[in-house]
């Protein structure tokens, strides 16, 4: 009896996973495999809010393995010997795994592939809807402006959505270890799971996304980000559920899928992009801990970016217009080093993915690629457009819960200042100060 090994990474499901496809269709039976990869901790990215979600995408895809017949083996230590040993213990013919962009996915490919030589078959269409590198500009590896991007991504078409396996068959006395539970950061972390992420889709109304994307009250977006970072749900399969509706909704969802693909073509052509800028600006970034430290607790005296900062703390999660709120504050207004925001971001993001926040993170401070570099998001425009009667705020500000309609978000101005509640801690009229301070002390 033929066997194959399927490596799980960030492609936690049944349904469309290229990875169990593959290894289902090449050998009689199937060995799914989780590694608890000790490297991943030493790196910094097991961060306690992606472990307590990651126990729970682990526990679900258990669970549908063995309603198909089969069951998940999860193993701990490096993962290159891990597997190894696996693969000595269970005679597996093959190692199937999804290729990854990062640094991190790239060393640990060329480590299995040290060990395991053409044994190992990597497959490039199930992290991202597209491959990296599947759509590059005449003469260059990458590109590095979004639009012509889409255009291109849209026109070469995705690979069909595959179906989730009927029947896994699974060899018995391979052992593992229990799925892991850790106890999260964020108190309101969403439950993990392709289940879940199932669920989700079928009860958001994706028409409708275009109208109300960035109507941080609403909270109307899809919040499937953790879900896709973890493979939970395919963006192969998204992309082609929305594609079939037409929609301007959908069709804005699409874009927000492209703009994914994007950032993760970008890394994969240019990996150093995760900690050093993409496009030098030549930035002399201010230095203030006070401030910094105001920024990640959520007492700038800005409510807006307070409000967005003290949702991560406690979902775990950020609504996207907040985040460009927050992250052109800390680079725009205070003008402070994009790596402390991102850096600070994976730490509690449960949909903390090195691609999406570094290079978005790089996209406002204007080291990335953005056209536009010295793009400035003023939080009190900002909050009025899409926080107009303070809903928002007065959901994770308690100190400002009584203060009614848009005044919330000047609250300086009011006759008696909400107690408790700090100062701006720069002044509110000039949030783009510092911005142009460094253009002029850069010559």
């Amino acid at each position: 009896m033929s066997l194959s090994l399927a490596l799980l990474t960030q492609d936690l499901r049944l349904h469309d996973n290229p990875v169990l496809h593959a290894a289902a269709t090449g050998a009689d039976a199937v060995l799914p495999v989780f590694v608890l990869d000790s490297a991943v901790e030493r790196a910094g990215f097991a961060a306690p809010n992606r472990l307590a979600f990651l126990g729970d995408c682990l526990a679900d895809l258990d669970a549908s393995l063995r309603a198909v017949g089969s069951r998940l083996v999860v193993r701990r230590g490096p993962v290159a010997a891990t597997v190894a040993d696996l693969v000595a213990e269970s005679g597996a013919q093959s190692v199937h795994l999804a290729a990854g962009v990062s640094g991190f996915a790239r060393r640990r490919e060329a480590a299995l592939r040290e060990r395991l030589g053409e044994r190992l078959q990597l497959h490039r269409a199930s992290v991202t809807a597209l491959p990296p590198g599947a759509v590059t500009p005449a003469g260059r590896d990458h590109y590095a402006v979004f639009t012509p991007y889409l255009r291109a991504w849209l026109d070469h078409g995705h690979r069909p959505v595959l179906p989730a396996p009927r029947v896994l068959h699974t060899p018995e006395g391979v052992p593992g270890t229990e799925v892991p539970r850790a106890r999260p950061t964020s108190p309101l972390l969403p439950t993990g799971g392709e289940s879940t992420a199932r669920k989700l889709w079928r009860a958001w109304d994706v028409d409708q996304y275009e109208a109300v994307h960035d109507d941080l009250a609403g909270d109307a977006t899809s919040r499937l980000s953790p879900y896709l970072h973890f493979g939970c749900v395919s963006a192969t399969e998204l992309v082609d559920r929305a594609l079939r509706r037409g929609t301007p909704g959908a069709q804005a969802f699409v874009r927000q899928l492209a703009w994914r693909d994007f950032h993760h073509q970008v890394l994969d052509a240019r990996p150093q992009a995760a900690r050093s800028d993409y496009r030098s600006r030549a930035d002399r970034w201010h230095h203030d801990e006070q401030e910094a430290a105001a920024w990640r607790e959520g007492r700038t005296g800005f409510p807006v970016v307070d409000a967005a900062m003290r949702q991560l703390a406690q979902e775990g999660w950020m609504h996207n217009r907040a985040r460009l709120i927050a992250a052109s504050f800390l680079c725009k207004s205070l003008y402070q080093d994009w790596r402390i925001g991102a850096d600070h971001f994976l730490s509690l993001l449960v949909d903390g993915d090195v691609a999406n926040n570094q290079l978005n993170w790089q996209w406002v401070a204007g080291t990335g690629t953005d056209t536009r570099p010295n793009r400035v998001l003023n939080p009190l425009v900002q909050a009025e457009r899409f926080d107009p009667t303070g809903t928002y705020v007065r959901r994770w500000v308690p100190e400002l819960r009584h203060v009614a309609g848009r005044a919330v978000h000047r609250p300086w101005r009011l006759t008696d200042p909400p107690a408790g509640y700090p100062a701006p801690i720069i002044p509110p009229d000039q949030t783009a100060r510092r911005l142009r301070e460094g253009r002029e002390l850069d010559g």
